[in-house]
């Protein structure tokens, strides 16, 4: 990482561009436009389309990786301020000025043609019957998968044939989520120009630290593992209070199952857990699902819905469920497996996971 002088450095030299920025073909006066520093998010300047057209000019760091946007719009026009004019022209969605924001408003309009393309492949399939996406579903996350693929692809693509200039600071945290960690960690150790932006080194920082906390997280979850369960009391759907006791450590082997009616996620893994306890049921496993809804409704209507035939208790608190503070759970899908004699073995156990250690114990 930079030392902060080379960061002061880097952002500092120079200091004081000017910025010269010119929109036109707009498509409605009185509307808003920002100009945003891409570090804070903040905006720095800003000018009201007029005639179909505005203008913005002022001083900014040296290659300062700012973008114009409309008021609540989704998407931006990122460039470098390098100190030549930039000219957006709103009917074609295209931005020209230096060569380096020339090419990198290409590179911006291909990502979003990619985005498109795999939003529109996304919505078709969730646009489907209930029915037929079950029937598609094994089809669907192959085809997924591979989109995902190459998609992580045309931005590790994008940076490695643009090492000798600033454009890979605009997609290196794409890189990062979609072609992996270890990708990210290779690119940003070949010391190429764009690694030593305070755009991008305050990216790693942030990485940085949320790599730090979620590991901190996961030593606390799992230092249950090995312990007794700790008890925890709440309803049924009926109304009826229970406690985690009456099933966990009475001879059977318990999964404690943290979910929620509203999370997609859990609602993505629930087959596999229903094809476990339809499984292993017979054979003395049990489910208990502990859910973080904060209506009766929906959580009753889940239950049906999603054909979970198992134990279902909440206090309907959402974050502030019990089981927050009992076993540090701070995100779902997660769970226990807990053996017969009460004993915590195992966490997070999720898909080929969860089928892999049950097989170990019952087959």
């Amino acid at each position: 990482m930079l030392t902060l002088a080379a960061a002061f450095a880097f952002a500092c030299s120079g200091n004081g561009v000017k910025y010269d920025i010119t929109g036109k073909n707009a498509p409605e006066d009185g509307v808003s436009v920002y100009l945003l520093d891409r570090i804070t998010s903040e905006p720095i300047d800003s000018a009201v389309v007029t005639d179909g057209a505005f203008k913005m000019k002022g001083k900014a760091d040296k290659d300062a990786f700012l973008s114009v946007s409309f008021k609540d719009a989704e998407w931006y026009f990122p460039f470098f301020n390098d100190g030549k004019p930039v000219i957006l022209n709103l009917a074609d969605s295209t931005l020209t000025g230096s060569a380096l924001n020339t090419k990198l408003s290409e590179l911006d309009k291909m990502d979003s043609a990619q985005f498109s393309d795999f939003n529109g492949f996304l919505r078709a399939y969730l646009s489907l019957p209930k029915e037929e996406q079950e029937a598609q579903e094994a089809e669907f996350i192959r085809e997924y998968e591979k989109r995902l693929e190459k998609y992580g692809d045309f931005y590790v693509d994008v940076v490695e044939k643009n090492l000798d200039n600033l454009i890979p600071a605009v997609f290196i945290s794409n890189v990062h989520t979609l072609a992996g960690e270890e990708k990210f960690e290779e690119l940003m150790s070949s010391g190429a120009l764009f690694t030593k932006h305070p755009y991008v080194q305050d990216l790693k920082r942030k990485l940085d630290e949320a790599g730090a906390e979620e590991k901190a997280q996961a030593d606390q979850k799992n230092a249950f593992i090995g312990k007794k369960f700790l008890d925890l009391e709440e309803a049924a759907p009926d109304g009826k209070m229970h406690k985690l006791s009456e099933y966990a450590g009475q001879g059977k082997w318990v999964l404690v199952d943290f979910w929620a009616s509203w999370c997609g996620p859990c609602k993505a893994e629930m087959p596999n857990v229903v094809a476990a306890y339809k499984k292993y049921h017979g054979k003395g496993f049990e489910i208990v699902g502990v859910s973080f809804d904060k209506e009766k409704e929906p959580w009753v209507k889940a239950i049906t819905e999603w054909e979970m035939p198992w134990i279902h208790l909440s206090d309907l608190k959402y974050w502030d469920n019990a089981a927050h503070d009992i076993y540090s759970v701070n995100a779902i899908p997660d769970n226990l497996l807990i053996d017969p004699e009460g004993t915590i073995v195992a966490r997070g156990l999720r898909g080929s996971d969860l089928e892999a250690k049950l097989a170990s114990v019952f087959e």
